[in-house]
């Protein structure tokens, strides 16, 4: 049980760290560097997080998944700001 709530609590780090970047993601144009700084700073963070928790790489699929909702929920946020003034 107590591993299931690391996995959770990393998955939702990895997420909630992600909505800001992904806002930001969004204002840049596409396959700039700006857009690859900003999908890719969180990496190594979620990495050593996950180390330190002591999972293998095996839960990399859980964190990426955790990691790209954060992105597209922060471009959604993004869009909806510009949409409505």
């Amino acid at each position: 049980m107590h591993a299931f709530f690391m996995i959770s609590g990393l998955m939702l780090t990895a997420l909630l760290i992600n909505i800001p970047l992904g806002y930001l993601r969004q204002g840049c144009e596409k396959f700039t560097f700006g857009w690859y700084f900003y999908i890719h700073i969180s990496i190594p963070l979620i990495i050593y997080l996950r180390v330190k928790a002591g999972f293998s790489w095996k839960f990399i699929p859980l964190t990426l998944g955790g990691a790209v909702a954060g992105q597209l929920i922060g471009g959604f946020i993004h869009r909806r700001r510009q949409n409505n003034g």
